[in-house]
């Protein structure tokens, strides 16, 4: 602070003020010295002069009184307003400062979403807001979250990169639902949005969607732009982290090639499920699946079409299961399906459905393409969740000694209906040993009974 009353100040109102204090000051002492001199004045002409310089300090002080005052109101409201509005931006910066703190701690979507909400709530009042991630692939944004959204204005669940400006441009865009202006692709109702895009590390992360059904949509946004982008730049970066924790997460959990459970995950599942099956009394049932001839397929097309044909195999395998089962890349060809709350007979429904989606990819990549199966369940074939996955690998061997693309249960119990019809039919792929000793439908059932019951001695890991 400037003690110096006539001291040099930066300061224009201050400056204003002092000239104005000085000037109706001096008028004031002009008008006091006047009126002192006025009982020594002893000619009516000293009089008159004496009188006409106290009248007219005196308007001088009342004309600085009454044109420099309203001015100086002025400019003091001016500076208040002004201070009011430094007041709101820094409690804008500090409600992002707490919202980025906030977005740190965020394990999740829902988290960031949850934080995020709850700024635009505090920050944009009377605003809609949604936010859209990329998924894995990159290659469309899904809806993440939404609040106070119009239902005039209803949102896509998902949006392609090339439907939306603001991600072409990389820049934000307007969606006014007026005539003539330029709205996206996506843009759905008559609401007037702002779209963000959210870049972090160089790459766009998501997009950020401001919208108001209010008249004058337009300068409304255009006001709240720097702080909405402000909001966007915030979460752009909780995103990005988010998405990276996702990608190391689903890394470190799936294999990389067919996208299914890696066998890590798969023996902490097993677990889980083989507890929950004990506790509530239900089955939990595993389908042990080889491909036939892997090797073979690798050597005559390459491994580019193995791998091709393990990809779509797992996608196969994906599109028939329930949301609560589990498929796992067990080891090389080898997969492994669980089924929590599947009984045996429903288990080998499911493993001969598998069966014949799998054999019918032979027609796409022109090439024999089959698997064989071996099933066990949890309590059908045993009580005990290490002996599950030993009976279906045994299970395997048999139906890989018994002629392959087939199905085959647990060793030691009789074969449904459903696994009979499964071992009894030899596919057109199987091997040359098994086609020499078919001799029909009756002898490959006897076979693979045979088979089933000599195989309590086979070596688990056995992979023919």
């Amino acid at each position: 602070m400037n003690h110096n009353f006539l001291g040099r100040n930066d300061d224009p109102l201050e400056r204003a003020l002092q000239r104005r204090v000085l000037m109706a000051s001096a008028a004031v002492a002009i008008m006091v010295i006047a009126h002192l001199a006025h009982r020594f004045a002893d000619t009516s002409e000293l009089r008159m002069i004496v009188g006409v310089v106290e009248f007219g300090g005196a308007i001088t002080a009342m004309l600085l009184l009454l044109f420099g005052a309203p001015q100086s109101l002025r400019a003091l409201r001016e500076r208040r307003e002004d201070a009011e509005r430094a007041h709101a931006e820094r409690k804008q910066i500090n409600h992002l400062f707490r919202m980025t703190e906030m977005l740190q701690s965020a394990n999740g979507y829902p988290d960031a979403n949850a934080v995020l909400g709850a700024t635009i709530e505090l920050l944009l009042p009377g605003f809609g807001g949604a936010l859209y991630v990329f998924n894995n692939s990159r290659d469309r944004l899904e809806l993440s979250a939404q609040w106070h959204w119009s239902e005039a204005a209803p949102l896509r669940p998902v949006i392609a990169p090339a439907q939306c400006w603001a991600l072409k441009r990389g820049k934000f865009h307007l969606n006014a639902g007026e005539p003539g202006a330029l709205c996206c692709e996506h843009h759905l109702g008559h609401a007037t949005v702002l779209e963000l895009p959210m870049t972090a590390h160089g790459e766009i992360q998501g997009m950020l969607k401001i919208a108001t059904m209010l008249p004058d949509a337009r300068a409304q946004l255009a006001q709240a732009q720097p702080l909405a982008t402000a909001i966007a730049d915030a979460m752009s970066l909780a995103v990005s982290n988010i998405a990276l924790r996702e990608k190391l997460r689903t890394q470190a959990l799936r294999d990389p090639l067919t996208g299914l459970y890696n066998r890590r995950y798969m023996e902490d599942a097993l677990s889980r499920f083989a507890s929950i099956a004990e506790r509530s009394g239900t089955h939990l049932s595993a389908i042990m699946i080889d491909l036939d001839h892997f090797k073979k397929l690798n050597d005559e097309f390459g491994h580019a079409v193995g791998d091709a044909i393990l990809r779509e195999t797992a996608t196969t395998i994906m599109s028939a299961l329930r949301p609560s089962d589990i498929a796992c890349r067990y080891g090389g060809e080898e997969l492994l399906v669980i089924l929590p709350e599947c009984g045996l007979t429903e288990a080998i429904a499911k493993a001969e459905t598998l069966r014949e989606r799998i054999e019918a990819l032979s027609t796409t990549h022109d090439a024999a393409i089959s698997a064989s199966f071996g099933v066990a369940a949890i309590p059908d074939s045993t009580r005990v969740v290490a002996d599950l996955l030993t009976l279906a690998d045994a299970a395997l061997y048999q139906a890989k000694e018994g002629g392959r693309n087939r199905v085959v249960p647990p060793p030691g119990r009789d074969l449904p209906a459903l696994a009979a019809t499964s071992a009894a039919r030899i596919g057109p792929h199987a091997s040359a040993d098994a086609d020499s000793s078919n001799s029909g439908s009756d002898a490959s059932i006897q076979s693979a009974s045979a088979a089933t019951r000599s195989a309590a001695s086979c070596p688990s890991g056995v992979s023919v």
